[in-house]
């Protein structure tokens, strides 16, 4: 394994040699970007041999107001045929509902402001480590009907010597959505519908939410979650008390109850606490990324990122895992959830399910999410 891990490696000299793949102009000019056809499928880079994805930094230009839920990043380790990365653009990097936001965490982050932002772009940075042993290939896919007029990219790299990656796990990352998640509360019969949520148990997990299910012996490292709040509880605006609930190994073999890591709330389980107070801020391992209004009328509404890194505490399984949280207590919320969970493991990795079709990855509209948010919280249905 090459030693230089963290800043202490950075005193050791190092057999790697330093590589990079980018979007340059080959004729010396200034056009240092490819573009991608509608329903094409570029490769940003395609390396042999062993070594570790270092950095990876990408940046678009499309008019597609949702060209980061249309455009899919893909990455196959070791000439696997199924990838190990699939997901949005835009949910990769850390913000979900095909929306641009400034942000800074340890692994992840977008930059992006005044002229930038009002153009819905930002520039993508990924630290996450991305070991590969015999090659790694990386893919653009552009299924929106507009063309990516722009793609700009850097791939830095180390190479390694051959046998240096056969220890080392492999970087997953997978992207899942269900919309609406099916809440629990029976908003037919009107009336102290706060205190009909807070009396209901969840003494199974078996309709929280999924954010990663695998196989294998590694560490789930973190995810984000983007909810569109659409479904409040009539009078209570508030989107969270879900807790987050994991199985790993014989506990998930046999579906134990309760489950080996037993959390107490959305918020909480995101490093947060009594909601999200400041809205949108940046840490290193939590935070949250895309924020709505915390105060006035619509205090809750719209649409939402949060994210947890465990990169100091990573979670690890020998043999399995499921990653679950619940749409609000006792899953009484049918809101729009997706997500992207990172991790990982040995290979071979279980089949992602399908990615939905284009059409069913784009967001909700902002002002129809409002109109929903509104009626429900009257309790409109």
């Amino acid at each position: 394994m090459e030693p230089g891990r963290g800043l202490d490696g950075l005193i050791y000299p190092s057999q790697a040699r330093s590589r990079r793949v980018s979007s340059w102009d080959r004729s010396g000019g200034n056009v240092d970007a490819v573009p991608v056809a509608p329903g094409q499928t570029v490769e940003i880079a395609a390396v042999t041999g062993a070594g570790c994805i270092r950095h990876l930094w990408l940046t678009a230009f499309c008019d597609d107001p949702n060209y980061l839920r249309t455009t899919v990043l893909r990455c196959y380790w070791d000439g696997e045929a199924r990838p190990s990365v699939e997901a949005p653009l835009g949910d990769f990097f850390g913000v979900g509902h095909s929306r641009v936001s400034h942000y800074i965490s340890l692994p992840l982050n977008m930059v992006t402001g005044t002229w930038s932002l009002q153009i819905n772009a930002a520039a993508m940075n990924c630290f996450f480590p991305l070991p590969f042993g015999t090659g790694a290939r990386l893919t653009v896919q552009n299924e929106s009907a507009q063309p990516l007029k722009s793609l700009y990219y850097y791939v830095d790299y180390e190479e390694w010597d051959q046998d240096a990656a056969q220890d080392t796990l492999r970087f997953h990352a997978q992207w899942r959505r269900e919309n609406p998640t099916h809440g629990t509360l029976d908003r037919r019969t009107p009336g102290a519908d706060l205190a009909r949520a807070n009396a209901a148990r969840n003494l199974d997990g078996r309709d929280n939410y999924v954010l990663l299910e695998a196989q294998g012996r590694g560490h789930y490292v973190g995810c984000n979650l983007s909810i569109d709040n659409i479904d409040p509880i009539p009078g209570f605006a508030w989107f969270g008390e879900g807790d987050d609930m994991i199985w790993i190994d014989e506990d998930l073999e046999t579906r134990s109850w309760p489950p080996t890591l037993h959390g107490t709330g959305t918020e909480d389980y995101f490093g947060s606490a009594w909601g999200f107070p400041t809205g949108q801020y940046s840490g290193p391992c939590h935070g949250v990324s895309l924020a709505g209004p915390v105060t006035g009328d619509d205090a809750w509404s719209g649409q939402w990122t949060a994210y947890r890194f465990h990169l100091a505490d990573p979670i690890h399984f020998q043999r399995c895992i499921l990653v679950t949280i619940e749409h609000g207590h006792a899953n009484c919320h049918g809101n729009d959830y997706s997500s992207t969970a990172y991790w990982y493991q040995t290979e071979p990795h279980l089949p992602f399910p399908p990615l939905p079709a284009a059409a069913e990855r784009l967001p909700r509209p902002a002002e129809d999410s409002l109109r929903r948010f509104r009626q429900a919280l009257r309790g409109e249905r």
